[in-house]
């Protein structure tokens, strides 16, 4: 058993992602700092941490430097006695990209930045090179958010099966669920929109997602569609993402429902391409039936095509995923997104087997690695990343584009710079002040029934923390 015995004023959430990444639930425990004099079982390692003082100025990076030089010397003894190196250092947060931007805009100099990684963050050479790579990236396709531009999110919380490792707000909605939840929705979307153009706001992106937004039927995606694109000012629109995802889900209808409005943008999410996988985890379709949906979006016209895949699936091995990597390629999809299975509490797997990513940490690493190079050799290069709490492996997810093919929204809520607005059950706003380089987080309530009875108390908290908020600098 560890013991972690934390400074005096410091939280166990500053330390405990960072413990996560070496031990697993039950071979740790973290409380205040031991008393002088007390010693610790024979059956314990006492790790206890030394005073941090650091002379500054400045309040807020003192205690950031803190934090840090508290998880630097705290990876250092997990190091020593568990003899692992994580890849990805002391680094817990979600946004790697952008701390490799804020590091870039400081010191101007990318072999600098390298340095920093390596030196300060304990990042691999390996891992700090594909930040770099994706940050060049970025900054190639987009520049700084344009003035009054923003990100415009609307959820669809409906699947047609609920998959085993998920944790999301989905569900399978009866018919009439879905139509109340659509009446909401759309008072949702007339509010925001009239709110944005009396400000003179405008979608620089917009994205369905969910769930499954092709759960619906063709006539409610085109009321949808045709709402949102009646209400909202298209002006500037730079894309239009529908999450598709589910290949059970789409017909040549719907498709064309989507190119008639203009949508340039879906997913058609296999996960894997093996038989057995796809009835393990609970997924309805085929291996046949991604390849006719993929078939079916080209028909229809839609310009571009991302799949995903998730490394790490229950009852995989290397081979089943280099398959799926390998399936796709025959396909050329303009985006393939490399997913690394990350269990929350809600999901059914975390249930199952709760100790299920600790197991897989190896096979990982072997399944990404592969997959990188073949789709490096393919024309492929990677153009977005992010991170979980309790990813297999403690790894990352990573967005490859063909071409120039890249999609802005994905960038966008990762860089974090962009106000980007979220409409529907589970939507999070996230309000950003240039000026102060923060966001500020606005949510609506992720349980549909919840948020249709209340709808209204959705729209006066977007109205109390959006569009009253003048010092918003869009």
């Amino acid at each position: 058993m560890y013991k972690i015995h934390l400074p005096e004023g410091k939280s166990k959430y500053e330390v405990e992602e960072l413990i996560k990444v070496f031990l697993k639930p039950g071979e740790f425990e973290i409380d205040n700092i031991r008393s002088d004099g007390e010693k610790a079982n024979s059956s314990e390692i006492d790790i206890c941490f030394p005073e941090f003082s650091l002379p500054y100025e400045s309040i807020e990076k003192k205690e950031k430097d803190i934090k840090n030089e508290i998880k630097r010397f705290l990876y250092k003894e997990l190091q020593k006695y568990t003899a692992k190196s994580p890849e990805w250092g002391i680094l817990t947060g979600v946004r790697p990209v952008k701390l490799a931007y804020e590091l870039l805009e400081r010191e101007k100099s990318r072999d600098k930045v390298k340095e920093i990684l390596n030196r300060d963050y304990y990042l691999t050479a390996e891992k700090a090179d594909l930040l770099l790579e994706i940050l060049k990236c970025q900054r190639k396709v987009l520049g700084s958010s344009e003035k009054g531009a923003m990100g415009i999110y609307i959820g669809i919380p409906f699947c047609p099966t609920r998959c085993v490792y998920c944790s999301f707000p989905s569900n399978q909605g009866k018919e009439g669920d879905i139509e109340r939840y659509l009446q909401a929705l759309h008072k949702e979307i007339n509010f925001v929109a009239e709110s944005m153009n009396e400000k003179g706001w405008y979608p620089e992106t917009i994205y369905i997602g969910g769930g499954t937004p092709t759960t619906l039927t063709a006539e409610q995606l085109d009321a949808l569609l045709s709402h949102t694109s009646e209400a909202f000012n298209l002006n500037h629109i730079k894309e239009f993402t529908v999450e598709a995802g589910r290949p059970d889900t789409i017909t040549l209808k719907k498709l064309k429902v989507l190119t008639k409005h203009h949508v340039d943008r879906i997913s058609i999410n296999p996960q894997s391409m093996v038989d057995h996988t796809l009835k393990q985890i609970g997924r309805a379709h085929r291996p046949d039936d991604i390849i006719e949906a993929f078939n079916l979006a080209k028909e229809a016209g839609i310009p571009a095509v991302n799949m995903d895949l998730i490394a790490g699936l229950p009852g995989e091995d290397v081979d089943d995923f280099i398959f799926s990597i390998e399936s796709l390629l025959k396909l050329v999809p303009e985006n393939i997104t490399v997913h690394t299975l990350a269990l929350k509490r809600a999901s059914r797997l975390k249930e199952i087997d709760n100790e299920y990513t600790y197991k897989q940490g190896e096979m990982l690493r072997i399944m990404l690695n592969k997959a990188r190079k073949m789709l490096y050799q393919a024309g492929y290069h990677p153009y977005y990343l992010y991170r979980q709490k309790q990813m297999t492996g403690n790894l990352e997810n990573i967005g490859y584009a063909k071409g120039n093919t890249e999609g802005i929204y994905n960038i966008r809520i990762m860089e974090e710079a962009q106000t980007i607005i979220a409409l529907g059950a589970g939507g999070i706003s996230k309000v950003y002040y240039p000026s102060e380089n923060r966001l500020e987080r606005v949510a609506n309530v992720s349980n549909f029934e919840i948020y249709i009875e209340r709808h209204e108390e959705m729209l006066q908290r977007k109205s109390d923390n959006i569009f009253k908020q003048e010092a918003i600098e869009c």
